[in-house]
């Protein structure tokens, strides 16, 4: 048992390596995301240099490689913390990604589906809050940070044996959102 959960977190970071912006936009004929706009491999960026078809499909894989990591050591009836390494890992993996040279995006997009899987109310909470934030701001960083401020909170609401692991995950986003952060307070980040 103890080898099946190890290689259900394994699996999880090699699923959350698989960069979905870059092959999305290779199948699409749009330059590599990291060359362009922010060089970030998410949805956002996909949307500033490609359409919202490239976007749409982005965003589509980065959340389900998140709920899929998520649900299969769920589905395989494996101890209920598997489930929490595997989020761990396929953020990490989606992070620094094994299969595009540890350049990762930022992991929202990945984090909603994790916590999706985990549990299905605070996912959505989490969607209507990032589009609440996104409509109002026009900055999908800004909606991204309050996001991840926010989620534990909501996360300790709604399911509060969660707590740990959506704190954790909000770190890490708040860390991969670091540069944002700066540009934030200095009024250089770029609008929608």
């Amino acid at each position: 048992m103890e080898l099946l959960n190890a290689l259900m977190v394994a699996t999880a970071y090699l699923l959350g390596s698989v960069p979905s912006a870059i092959l999305v936009c290779h199948c699409m004929g749009i330059s590599d995301p990291r060359q362009q706009g922010s060089r970030n491999p998410g949805a956002s960026n996909v949307l500033r240099i490609g359409n919202r078809k490239a976007a749409f499909f982005t965003l589509l894989g980065d959340m389900g490689k998140g709920w899929c990591a998520v649900s299969l050591p769920q589905w395989l009836n494996l101890e209920p913390s598997t489930a929490s390494w595997a989020a761990l890992a396929v953020l990490i993996g989606h992070l620094y990604p094994l299969f595009a040279r540890f350049h990762g995006g930022k992991g929202v997009a990945t984090a909603v589906g994790i916590c999706l899987a985990l549990s299905p109310p605070l996912g959505i909470i989490q969607i209507i809050l990032w589009g609440t934030l996104i409509s109002i701001g026009r900055i999908a960083s800004l909606a991204s940070i309050g996001c991840a401020l926010i989620s534990p909170i909501i996360a300790w609401l709604v399911q509060p044996n969660l707590l740990m692991p959506v704190l954790l995950i909000s770190l890490l986003l708040l860390t991969t959102h670091r540069e944002n952060i700066s540009k934030l307070i200095h009024g250089a980040e770029s609008r929608f």
